[in-house]
């Protein structure tokens, strides 16, 4: 493997179609401005580099990117990229990760509007993020220890799985497939309508009108928290372990809660059954008063 260390470039496609580079300690920067550094390469590894010039890795394949800074001038960073491995990087240029596939990030620093669009096959741990349409339309994720602030995220994604996540987010998860969040904390309005085969466990819910017009929807033991207009037109199996301010109109399904503030069925449509605490000691009492 090719050594390049203590070197800065800033010519148009500086290191374009390299095999088998190691870059340490360089920069891209520089008057002459120039884009796409590493276009097109193979067995590429970038270490306590500094990039701040526009789409450095397009087209690569097999890139490792270590302890390294992609500044707010540097756009587009990694697109069309196979094989990918970003570990310790500070990722702040808009639209920082698209179109790759085969990728995994660990403690990261991501403050990138429309990042991670269309990307398949994505592991992310340990890493924060800062965005606006943060991953829409990926596939394949598996996320653990992620914080993630914006709005609109995970929209459109399919098959995905999160753990111990944060997110502070409007609008996240609409018309997502196939999704798993277990032990996360979820804050936002409009959670999730529109998605298909969403299951939250163990999570901590906040916000108004979430999960409404979902499909296979799944809540096991979750807190809900200042949550009003809950479940409208969904088809949803949840046990909640704190009270709801307002359930409205589920289309199908039981949903299990200690108590709700106030329960809307004024939709004809709406065969959902809510049963809380009361409710269920009641329908006890009255099963032991038939049997007795």
């Amino acid at each position: 493997m090719k050594r390049i260390e203590n070197q800065t470039f800033d010519m148009e496609r500086a290191l374009y179609g390299s095999r088998g580079v190691q870059v340490i300690n360089c920069s891209f920067d520089g008057e002459a401005d120039g884009e796409s550094a590493f276009k097109e390469g193979r067995d590429i590894e970038a270490e306590h580099c500094f990039f701040n010039l526009r789409y450095p890795f397009w087209h690569d394949r097999n890139l490792t990117i270590t302890d390294s800074e992609m500044t707010e001038l540097c756009r587009a960073a990694l697109w069309y990229s196979e094989h990918v491995k970003i570990e310790g990087t500070k990722l702040h240029g808009i639209k920082a990760l698209r179109e790759c596939s085969d990728v995994i990030m660990k403690n990261c620093d991501i403050i990138s509007p429309e990042f991670g669009w269309s990307v398949r096959k994505i592991r992310m741990e340990n890493t924060t993020a800062v965005s606006e349409y943060f991953m829409m339309r990926a596939e394949d994720l598996i996320f653990r220890d992620v914080t993630m602030q914006g709005k609109y995220s995970f929209q459109y994604i399919r098959n995905a799985t999160f753990e111990n996540c944060a997110f502070d987010t409007k609008d996240a998860f609409w018309h997502g497939e196939n999704i798993t969040v277990k032990d996360s904390v979820v804050k936002g309005e409009y959670l999730a309508w529109y998605s298909n085969g969403l299951t939250l466990i163990n999570c901590k819910i906040m916000g108004t009108q979430p999960l409404c017009y979902c499909k296979n929807l799944k809540l096991v033991n979750c807190e809900m928290i200042d949550t009003d207009l809950a479940f409208e037109k969904s088809e949803v199996d949840a046990v909640i372990t704190t009270k709801i301010d307002s359930i409205k109109n589920p289309r199908s399904g039981q949903i299990r809660v200690p108590e709700a503030g106030e329960v809307i069925m004024d939709d004809e449509e709406a065969r959902g059954e809510v049963l809380t605490d009361r409710q269920k000691e009641r329908n006890d009492n009255n099963r032991a008063g038939c049997c007795a």
